[in-house]
């Protein structure tokens, strides 16, 4: 609303003032000028003071409390006397039943966290990965290159042209094209066998990054740890990592000229039998 004057003070001024015309002039312009007009739209901001409302709600205190009584709950029904199961549907089938996922399910399939070597180089111009050291699960993580590793790691080569510092890098998987890029900048590759445990393990620093039982090397530096680096046990897994092209830390175990294959045999390294059967003696009353 617009504001009001005091009749007593405007006469009171009136009479101190001498009937001036110039002060009273003055004095009744307010009346006379258009008064400061307020809209209706006004109303949708009104709002009390700060503390004078309380937003916590202290339910079951009464009806005074703005919850009191049921406490918001209703008066019947399984909602207000205990807890609803999650995706409770009233008792008739469930929705993740009635329209679940459908559709095949490879469970033996793994999921590879992909690593990009432009994405290496960049971490080593940062400063944030050592290349004089290898290069392993434990660093990537600790660095953040890498997040949410599930079933290991595989090195891919997007911008594998920004890639000039050497690595020694260890992790699951590799793309041909990865490794001749690394070991083009004069670095090595070397992919071995990781489980979900492991991974784990290795990121508290209670495994040994790259070193089991079955390595190459022959130091003893997964005895100073608490848990032991697993090996494959699956003929899929040996037969990777005994591969050379895909530079497993097993393909020592090959020899020249043998396939890393668990099944087949070389060509041109088995002997042909031939089978012999012995010929039956001639009987004595032979018709022909």
């Amino acid at each position: 609303m617009p504001p009001r004057l005091c009749l007593q003070r405007v006469c009171s001024t009136l009479t101190c003032a001498n009937r001036n015309p110039q002060t009273i002039a003055s004095l009744l312009l307010p009346l006379i000028a258009p008064q400061q007009q307020r809209t209706a739209s006004i109303l949708s901001s009104l709002s009390d003071v700060p503390s004078a409302y309380n937003k916590r709600i202290r339910r079951g205190r009464g009806p005074s409390s703005g919850k009191g009584k049921t406490s918001g709950r209703g008066h019947k029904g399984q909602k207000q006397h205990g807890k609803v199961p999650y995706k409770f549907n009233g008792g008739q089938t469930k929705d993740e039943v009635v329209s679940g996922t459908r559709g095949f399910e490879n469970q033996f399939s793994v999921e590879m966290s992909p690593l990009n070597l432009g994405r290496i180089q960049n971490w080593i111009d940062q400063g944030r990965i050592d290349p004089s050291k290898p290069v392993t699960i434990k660093e990537l993580c600790g660095s953040r290159c890498l997040h949410g590793i599930k079933d290991g790691v595989k090195l891919l080569a997007r911008e594998k042209e920004t890639l000039k510092t050497p690595i020694n890098i260890h992790v699951s998987r590799a793309s041909s094209a990865a490794i001749a890029a690394v070991e083009a900048a004069g670095g090595t590759v070397t992919t071995r066998y990781y489980t979900k445990p492991a991974i784990v393990r290795i990121r508290n620093g209670l495994t040994h990054p790259y070193t089991s039982l079955l390595s190459q090397s022959t130091d003893d530096a997964h005895k100073a740890f608490k848990y032991r680096l697993p090996d494959p046990a699956s003929r899929k897994d040996i037969e990777y990592y005994r591969d050379a092209a895909h530079r497993g830390y097993l393909s020592y175990q090959v020899k020249d000229g043998h396939s890393p294959s668990l099944f087949f045999k070389t060509p041109g390294t088995g002997s042909l039998k031939k089978k012999v059967t012995a010929k039956k003696a001639a009987g004595e009353n032979k018709v022909w």
